[in-house]
């Protein structure tokens, strides 16, 4: 064989590994923005994904983003004859089946109430009791109804935010186009709203930490509560420890009870729920907020299929955990 055959051979060799080794599965990271916060996407596959993210979440702000003003929920505000696609129908009827488990505790109509306590997509002045009589008029799951298609409001005034609900929504979705590329094992992560499947790059259940609750409204202090080792699921966690502040020496924390139309105040600080999908893990998790402990634990009993893990405030301001976890 003559010399010069011999760099040609090794180039060849080290070309062909090169291939081989570009084509076998790693953990990939894809992050970004969306919804007004942030994306964490982990995976095993053998490409990068993030065209494919991306387009899966522009779908979910196009169909259900308050921000975007040509989103179908922002035509329907506007009163606008819309025929929502089927990604928006099935948020929709998701949102009155919890509305309807919860007796109300969750509702994509509370927006007119959420934005007068300033923490929506647009903000009122002082709210006082004549405004939360009218709020009262306008907010109400039973107020929105699907009829042939299209989404039907009572009263032109009543809004809808799936703020509460999109977040897990588009981990779902991401997750769905994860298992339409063949792929198992990954964690979908949407401003705290996970999908998790199969292990995690040390071949175990994926490791998710739940915050202890304490006021941060700049999101600098990260302490743990907990770790929860689970897989195969969808998870949520709703708090009212970043999300508020202070008004006459009160505060006022971001869950609004859609009843009443004002904020709540009760000892339960934060509520995790896993269940099957996250859509409906971060519906429950704020519907538990609107609840209450009492309220929550007697839901989650009739509800064997999810699981908890409450952070409560004692009596003496102390935290204690509610961990139902387990089965």
């Amino acid at each position: 064989m003559k010399k010069w055959h011999y760099p040609f051979l090794a180039f060849l060799i080290i070309g062909t590994i090169l291939i081989l080794h570009g084509n076998k599965p790693v953990y990939r990271t894809n992050q970004g923005q969306v919804f007004g916060t942030t994306y964490k996407i982990t995976y095993l596959y053998n490409e990068d994904l993030q065209a494919e993210i991306k387009a899966s979440l522009a779908k979910v702000d196009s169909a259900l983003s308050m921000f975007n003003q040509s989103s179908t929920i922002a035509r329907i505000n506007r009163n606008e004859d819309v025929e929502p696609d089927s990604m928006f129908l099935h948020i929709f009827r998701l949102a009155m089946k919890v509305s309807e488990m919860t007796d109300g505790a969750f509702d994509i109509t509370v927006a007119p109430a959420v934005n007068a306590w300033g923490f929506g997509f647009s903000k009122s002045d002082d709210v006082t009791e004549s405004m939360l009589d009218s709020l009262r008029e306008i907010v109400g799951y039973t107020h929105v109804s699907e009829q042939n298609g299209r989404i039907v409001k009572d009263d032109a005034r009543v809004m809808m935010d799936c703020s509460a609900i999109a977040k897990g929504f588009g981990c779902d979705v991401v997750a769905q186009m994860l298992h339409s590329k063949g792929i198992e094992d990954y964690m979908v992560e949407i401003g705290g709203e996970i999908v998790l499947g199969g292990r995690n790059p040390k071949g175990n259940d994926w490791s998710i930490g739940v915050n202890k609750p304490q006021d941060d409204t700049l999101a600098i202090t990260s302490n743990l509560q907990t770790v929860l080792k689970i897989t195969d699921c969808g998870m949520a966690t709703s708090g009212n420890y970043r999300n508020f502040y202070y008004k006459d020496g009160r505060k006022v924390a971001h869950t609004i009870d859609p009843k009443s139309c004002m904020p709540v105040s009760h000892s339960l600080l934060s509520a995790t729920v896993i269940a099957g999908d996250c859509a409906t893990a971060d519906a429950l998790a704020t519907s538990f907020m609107v609840m209450g402990t009492e309220k929550a634990l007697e839901f989650l009993k009739e509800h064997s299929e999810l699981r908890a893990y409450l952070i409560v405030s004692d009596q003496n301001g102390e935290l204690q955990s509610i961990d139902l976890t387990e089965h």
